[in-house]
């Protein structure tokens, strides 16, 4: 890529990044009640999202080869453990990263 298209696709994605940030704010203004379907998404996408994370994350995971998936399950049941324990969705994650990237890095190494 040259210099100007450089300049150009940064200054389209900070472009995209502002109209999004900016957006719901000028079409749901302060005056008038937040529409009923805009408030049930927003507390059921989180949920949502996250469910198609886990997903996203087990979908090549094979229970008949390799470790047989001990790793994932360890780290994953670490996870509902601190979530559980602190329940902070940071630590949560952070921890559960954590033990899954030690355990296959060191006992579950090939």
């Amino acid at each position: 890529m040259t210099l100007t298209q450089q300049i150009i696709t940064i200054a389209l994605c900070v472009l995209g990044t502002m109209a999004t940030r900016f957006l719901p704010f000028l079409v749901f203004s302060s005056k008038k009640p937040t529409p009923g379907y805009i408030q049930y998404l927003g507390k059921a996408l989180p949920a949502a999202i996250f469910g198609m994370l886990v997903i996203y994350c087990l979908k090549n995971v094979s229970i008949l080869t390799g470790s047989h998936g001990l790793p994932e399950l360890i780290a994953i049941a670490a996870t509902i453990t601190l979530h559980l324990w602190k329940r902070q969705m940071l630590i949560s994650i952070a921890g559960g990263t954590i033990c899954y990237m030690v355990l296959i890095q060191t006992i579950f190494s090939v």
